[in-house]
């Protein structure tokens, strides 16, 4: 008998739009992305875990995890779209394409000296922030990084540890992303790297997703196969939207199902297609959730016009969601893979073990045609980025 897990699920139910982001996910686009991060000495693709017996456990054919634990061994896919923006960034700055500047360019003395000093700020709940200021170590940057209160001391250390200026605010992670965007005005040569977008601040979360798309990509080659199901996690909807772009762009004709996941206590995205108007809704307060890198309450323009027009549906659920994610990834059959998924990162994988565990969620499992010919793709998107609540959730059953 297994504890009952409360999810809920809509099917998207929002107008479309003119569709003006899709072109930013094109595979072009995100192929210069990719061959700019295959220019760094660090760079190699993440593994795509095929859990056989886990599919068919659960009804499925076939279930696929893109293990982003492995990403430049910072445990987190997040620096894929830091790194491609501020590459990008530098070339405006110096009036080049971002083709043109590879990693051992940027971090050339010469070029060093053309350039004038600049200071990337932005907020985190600890993995975007860690990519940010892994990348401005890397190009001889400075950068300065705000949290939210509650972080975990794991977080904040990995870090600091990366030479970063890191500080924990008493207010929460969308009012950290309006401090670093005022600390950035007042700052020269700064600017904000952030991976959600508002009216006035569009290019580099674009960069972002498209940066993100590297990982999409990756999959999809691995994959070697359309995927008829996509599951991905939203925090401000950025991630989620480059994957549900790349893969909406890739497959024109025949888009596979994407499903939008989100935890109970920051579903903006969910709330912002229950509302049915189109219009983004905001979720204030703490937004307490062991999922950290998915409690942000401010939609990402960009992510929510590309759910709008490809999104098939968007879960909320319960911390136990991911809990549940979290053990069955790292107690996989004894023929699969074992996979380490943070908080964040098991949010997909326990939604979709939800719906095919439980008898009561088999009106989704059927809206959804979730079954014996699915192939479903997860992103886990994270590893055990707060070691300490890993091992209290999976080793000692941490509810």
């Amino acid at each position: 008998m297994f504890t009952h897990v409360d999810l809920k699920y809509k099917p998207r139910q929002v107008p479309q739009t003119s569709d003006p982001y899709l072109s930013l996910m094109s595979k072009e686009e995100v192929t210069k992305a990719r061959n700019f991060h295959r220019t760094f000495p660090q760079y190699q693709e993440t593994p795509l875990r095929s859990l056989k017996q886990m599919a068919s456990y659960l009804g499925l054919g076939t279930v696929a995890v893109k293990d982003e634990s492995f990403r430049y061994g910072l445990n987190s896919f997040k620096a894929l779209g830091g790194a491609y923006a501020m590459g990008r960034f530098l070339a405006d700055e110096v009036g080049r394409d971002i083709s043109e500047l590879s990693y051992s360019v940027l971090t050339d003395e010469h070029f060093l000296k053309t350039l004038a000093p600049c200071t990337f700020f932005s907020a985190t709940d600890g993995n975007h922030g860690r990519g940010v200021a892994w990348t401005a170590r890397m190009l001889h940057q400075r950068c300065v990084i705000l949290m939210p209160k509650g972080t975990a001391k794991s977080r904040f250390d990995n870090i600091r540890a990366l030479g970063a200026e890191v500080t924990i605010e008493d207010l929460n992670y969308d009012e950290c992303v309006r401090k670093a965007a005022r600390l950035a005005e007042e700052t020269p040569h700064s600017v904000i790297v952030q991976d959600t977008s508002w009216p006035g601040y569009f290019d580099i979360p674009s960069w972002i997703m498209q940066g993100y798309g590297v990982m999409a990509d990756e999959a999809a080659e691995q994959l070697g196969t359309r995927p008829t199901h996509v599951f991905v996690q939203a925090g401000v909807g950025c991630m989620a939207g480059a994957v549900t772009g790349y893969f909406s762009a890739l497959y024109p004709d025949n888009p596979p199902k994407i499903i939008v996941v989100e935890p109970h206590a920051a579903d903006c995205m969910y709330r912002s297609n229950e509302k049915g108007d189109g219009s983004r809704v905001i979720v204030e307060g703490d937004m307490d959730s062991c999922m950290a890198g998915l409690a942000c309450g401010e939609p990402c323009e960009i992510g929510w016009d590309l759910f709008r027009n490809h999104a098939t549906g968007f879960i909320s659920g319960e911390d136990r969601m991911t809990l549940r994610g979290m053990r069955m990834l790292a107690g996989c059959f004894r023929d699969d893979p074992h996979i380490t998924s943070g908080e964040s990162g098991a949010a997909t994988f326990g939604a979709l073990a939800t719906i095919m565990m439980e008898d009561c969620y088999s009106d989704i499992r059927r809206e959804l045609g979730l079954g014996p010919d699915s192939t479903v793709l997860c992103f886990s998107t994270e590893g055990d980025t707060d070691p300490v609540h890993y091992k209290q959730v999976v080793w000692e059953g941490l509810d």
